[in-house]
């Protein structure tokens, strides 16, 4: 079945982790992905957290669907095969410090001599100019500054970050619809344009309306811990086997739901539980009294209750709990891929379907330059020049 983007080149320049992660998505529904790393310095994520018999398992997931080829980029060879890599390419992926590309004569201007119809996404912490813009500049840092952890946690505890890479998996959705309607306007225009995305920014406008709260009512959104100011109870429980719940009640028929299902109906006639924010207000009462129902019972009878009564709860999982569960199986959101290293391994599928041309994850991450012979010996490199090559470290 054919890729939504069957027919579309993606030269991957990134690392660490949202430019990186924007290919895979790219990759994903079909487009041809070739991540180009250093020859001595692989993509960092090769190495970042557990791994198995020495292969890293988070390159596993970052580099799914993805050729790899090795270019030192600094050496003026090697620059010269990136512009004859991205002559017919349709996209550029790069997250160097602003600055770096055009040091190497790489930059905007001189790709686009190169190749007029070029997509070229520049992803960097703080964007491409401004004050920061030479930073050094991470997903911890952009989850601090964007107002994300100062929101974040209990409201008497210290801002808290998450322990993912939060703000680069919100910058890759970005950066990749970003290149998506990019490439629509070359469709009309002919053109290929620039792509800066500061990963600051695109967490910043996951977080709601707290900028325009402030500017028109001065109001900073408080820690609150998995409290909501705008309805109760909301909120996780802690069962009698140990486990969690979370409950949500954003809508009012399904707060009352719950609070009848907890016996506590004589509340809902309290003239403050007709709305989110007066139920808000009363979070202890309302907390304290499902907080005492769920805990006398174990988490499946908590759940088949909830549903029984219509009312929202989910059970809080872990990986063990996702990979056990039938609507998981029936979505098929975890799937099982060959790996010429691991034999298959296990890893979240696309995160969405469409129905004509869905998207695929055909092979987990390759070996560091696993592909560099069959990708430059296509641009007409014979054996003995990828040789002399290899040996003087270009490729």
């Amino acid at each position: 079945m054919t890729g939504a983007l069957d027919g579309v080149k993606v030269v991957d320049l990134a690392t660490l982790f949202a430019g990186p992660l924007a290919a895979a998505f790219l990759g994903d529904f079909g487009a041809d992905v070739i991540k180009v790393e250093h020859p001595g310095k692989p993509d960092p994520s090769r190495g970042h957290g557990p791994s198995r018999d020495g292969v890293g398992l988070w390159w596993k997931v970052l580099g799914r669907n993805k050729r790899t080829v090795t270019l030192n980029l600094s050496d003026p060879d090697g620059a010269a095969l990136l512009r004859r890599l991205l002559a017919d390419a349709d996209v550029l992926v790069e997250n160097f410090r602003p600055g770096t590309l055009e040091r190497w004569g790489l930059g905007p201007a001189e790709l686009h001599a190169v190749n007029p119809r070029l997509v070229i996404a520049r992803i960097s912490g703080f964007g491409q100019f401004g004050p920061y813009a030479r930073r050094p500049g991470f997903g911890t840092l952009a989850e601090a500054m964007s107002g994300f952890a100062a929101a974040t946690g209990e409201p008497d505890g210290p801002p808290t970050l998450p322990p993912f890479g939060l703000a680069d998996s919100v910058s890759a959705l970005a950066a990749a619809y970003a290149v998506l309607l990019a490439l629509r306007a070359r469709d009309v225009a002919g053109a290929g344009q620039v792509v800066d995305l500061a990963i600051i920014e695109p967490i910043m406008a996951m977080l709601g309306p707290q900028i325009t709260w402030y500017d028109q009512l001065g109001y900073v959104q408080p820690r609150l811990g998995n409290r909501s100011n705008n309805n109760a109870p909301r909120n996780t429980y802690r069962c009698a086997d140990g486990r969690w719940v979370a409950v949500s009640t954003s809508a009012q028929s399904i707060a009352e739901r719950v609070l009848r299902l907890v016996g506590r109906a004589e509340l809902i006639d309290e003239p403050w539980f007709a709305t989110g924010s007066g139920r808000a207000a009363h979070a202890d009462e309302l907390d304290a009294a499902v907080s005492a129902w769920v805990a006398q019972r174990d988490r499946d009878a908590v759940v088949a209750a909830f549903e029984q009564a219509q009312a929202a709860v989910a059970p809080v999982y872990d990986v063990r709990d996702i990979l056990a569960d039938p609507q998981y199986a029936a979505l098929g959101t975890v799937r099982t891929v060959p790996d010429e290293e691991l034999g298959e391994v296990r890893m979240q599928n696309v995160p969405f379907r469409l129905t004509d041309t869905p998207g695929e994850i055909r092979h987990a991450g390759r070996r560091h330059g696993q592909d560099t012979d069959a990708v430059l010996g296509a641009l007409g490199l014979s054996a003995d020049e990828l040789t002399a090559l290899r040996e003087r470290g270009v490729i």
